[in-house]
């Protein structure tokens, strides 16, 4: 049995990050992944496995046998999902997490997402509330996160919605066709339009090449290691200073508490030797950076005599509110072709409509698309009334592949505390741990303005010169399969929240969520900037 200043449960956005800085402090740290390190020929390039379109499988993990969650659809049906079906609602398992493969959107939440209860109210049955923090608080650590893993982007040209004291430090991705073309369009429709920011090195940068345009980025590993995460910034920092000791291929079972309470430490089955291995080891402090499904589902699983229903659970708020995010997006055929293959294809985004829309909850961001694999445009970008197979769709792919233009983003979610994760009390795991089960949807607001931006889309794309347009927007459904956040919310009081405004646990001085879980909102956009700040403060 050993003992650490600290142990992290995972590598993600967060874990990575917490990881590092304590590490470089001089603290003795254990870092704990469930998956393993997977270099850029591990993760691939096949089009129909990979961790954007996972039809037949994924690419980064978690093992696609042995672990299951439970599913539970509007109606009361409840299902055994896998790994790569949509209903699972899966973060990327190995080192990195989701930063391994991630599009690397590198937002930072509107000042009005920290304060969206006293801007709107509360609408009848969600749990809409503000933030135990401001923007103030948090935006030295979203400019710290910027220059230290390595941000490209223009802040300059929304500095009067989202303020900062610096700049990026890297240029943002230059234009495509399809950039000019939403540009004009905006400026004639009188729309603030913005260089999307993305965590992506546009010229060398803290030791690793720059992008080189690629065609393979959201959902596959970047060939040049332009592309940011904490498998390739913060964690080989951490693990240069002989202070932090990775495991892979670990799985966290309970955080361990004495006959007072108290937490002590993590048991943990080591499986790295092709033989699961029961471990545990002591800590003076525990931090749970897992994601806001399997964070919450650990919390629920540390259960004992002093705390039946799980670490953090008294009120129980332990996996309520999970939220993620709906993302209307819009079609339009441009009468030239638009599609040039240079990467990664998102450029330009409008946040006209985060906030202060009539009769709206909230908003959103609607930027252009990552560049599609022709697989992946079938089966998400054809016109509703085209066939789906034969000739007709053929002649399409083969003449519009090129032409169409694409615009979609992230709508605030406005969270519904029976969008939840619990733990199964029959279905287990390979490892025979208890798997979490979700259920619920988000709110009714969040359709409402899910709608909007969809009509928004469409006028975008009109404007820009589209010779025919359509749009899809999903229902009334659990949002969390982008961007899960909110399980374990901060907040002031116990009764409401799992975690105060340092994320440290209620009634629990030396345990910790660091990761989405925290997020009371998840704003406008896409969230692992925010995730990154909190880490970093």
């Amino acid at each position: 049995m050993n003992q650490y200043d600290a142990i992290i449960i995972g590598t993600g956005a967060a874990g990575g990050i917490v990881a590092c800085v304590l590490a470089e402090a001089g603290r003795h740290v254990l870092l704990l992944e469930r998956g393993s390190v997977l270099s850029f020929a591990d993760v691939g390039r096949d089009h129909l496995r990979n961790q954007r379109l996972a039809i037949y499988g994924h690419n980064a993990g978690p093992e696609l046998s042995g672990n299951p969650r439970v599913f539970v659809d509007p109606f009361g049906q409840s299902r055994i999902v896998k790994p790569y079906e949509l209903d699972y609602h899966d973060n990327a398992g190995c080192v990195g997490g989701g930063t391994r493969v991630y599009g690397a959107q590198a937002w930072r939440f509107h000042p009005n997402d920290f304060r969206m209860a006293s801007q709107y109210g509360v609408p009848d049955g969600s749990s809409l509330a503000d933030w135990p923090i401001s923007y103030e608080t948090l935006e030295p650590f979203y400019e710290r996160a910027e220059w230290e893993l390595g941000a490209a982007g223009d802040g300059d040209s929304i500095q009067h919605q989202i303020p900062r004291k610096r700049n990026y430090p890297l240029r943002p991705v230059g234009a495509n066709p399809q950039t000019v073309a939403l540009q004009n369009a905006a400026r004639q429709l009188g729309w603030v339009t913005t260089p999307v920011p993305l965590l992506i090195n546009t010229e060398p940068y803290g030791g690793r090449s720059a992008c080189i345009g690629c065609k393979y980025c959201v959902g596959f590993a970047c060939p040049t290691d332009a592309k940011s995460g904490t498998q390739n910034t913060m964690i080989p920092r951490a693990l240069a200073t002989c202070n932090c000791e990775l495991k892979t291929e670990t799985i966290a079972e309970v955080i361990e508490t004495d006959e007072r309470g108290n937490v002590t430490g993590v048991s943990y089955l080591d499986n790295s030797s092709g033989e699961p291995r029961r471990q545990t080891a002591r800590a003076r402090t525990v931090i749970v950076s897992a994601g806001a499904i399997e964070s919450a589902r650990l919390l629920l699983n540390s259960h004992s005599q002093l705390h039946p229903s799980g670490l953090g659970n008294e009120y129980d708020q332990v996996g309520r509110n999970l939220q993620g995010h709906l993302y209307p997006r819009a079609y339009g055929i441009s009468p030239t072709k638009v599609f040039n293959g240079v990467g990664p294809g998102v450029t330009i985004a409008t946040t006209q409509f985060n906030h202060d829309n009539p009769g709206i909850t909230g908003g959103g961001m609607l930027a252009d698309d990552f560049i599609k694999p022709p697989i992946d445009f079938w089966y998400d970008s054809l016109p509703p009334d085209l066939p789906r197979w034969g000739i007709e769709n053929k002649r399409f792919m083969r003449d519009n592949y090129t032409r169409v233009m694409h615009v979609r983003g992230p709508v605030q979610d406005i969270p519904n505390p029976e969008g939840r994760v619990v733990v199964d009390t029959t279905v287990r795991d390979k490892w025979g741990i208890p798997v979490a089960r979700l259920s619920g949807t988000t709110h009714r607001a969040t359709v409402a303005a899910a709608e909007f931006m969809r009509e928004r889309g469409e006028e975008w794309l009109r404007a820009s010169g589209c010779e025919k347009v359509w749009s899809t927007q999903p229902g009334l459904i659990l949002s969390g399969r982008q961007h899960q956040a909110g399980t374990c919310r901060m907040g002031h009081d116990p009764k409401t929240s799992v975690t105060d405004e340092w994320g440290r646990v209620h009634n629990h001085d030396n345990l910790f969520v660091v990761d989405g879980s925290l997020h009371v909102t998840n704003g406008g956009f896409n969230p692992v900037l925010t995730i990154m700040a909190l880490a970093f403060r």
